[in-house]
């Protein structure tokens, strides 16, 4: 898989079981992470703050991992992530987890640009056009679809 951002990160103690193997969970939110870092990487935050007091954010529409090794306390993983697909109002990432280059997990995440406004429901906009810029330059050619 073509990687568009690279990371590294130590599984701590406090997020493994009673078998001494991480916990499920922390795939989910090391995924998350890894699209904060990608935001951060091109100069984009995950949280846009607008003149009109709304928020853009982009929230979870659909996240899935697979698991097919374990990884162990004091493990270096290090953490792949590409967009797959650029959508009107959504991105979708693969994530992959691999540890001295053994695959541990394989996730896929999905999330879409919305507005928030205080007491008011989301709704979902087109991506902004200086996030689509910056996404672009580092995303292969994709065709956009809704």
């Amino acid at each position: 898989m073509a990687s568009f951002l690279r990371t590294t990160r130590r599984v701590e103690f406090c997020e493994t079981d009673m078998a001494g193997i991480v916990h499920f969970s922390n795939f989910y939110k090391w995924m998350e992470q890894a699209e904060h870092d990608f935001f951060r990487m091109l100069g984009l935050t995950i949280v846009n703050h607008q003149s009109d007091g709304s928020t853009i954010g982009w929230p979870r529409v659909s996240a899935s991992c697979r698991f097919e090794s374990p990884a162990h306390y004091d493990d270096v993983l290090d953490v792949f992530l590409s967009v797959q697909r650029i959508g009107v109002k959504s991105l979708t990432y693969n994530v992959e987890f691999s540890c001295g280059g053994r695959p541990v997990a394989r996730g896929s995440m999905k999330s879409v640009s919305c507005t928030v406004r205080p007491g008011q429901p989301l709704q979902s906009v087109e991506i902004p056009e200086e996030y689509l810029a910056k996404i672009h330059e580092y995303s292969p050619e994709d065709e956009q679809s809704s």
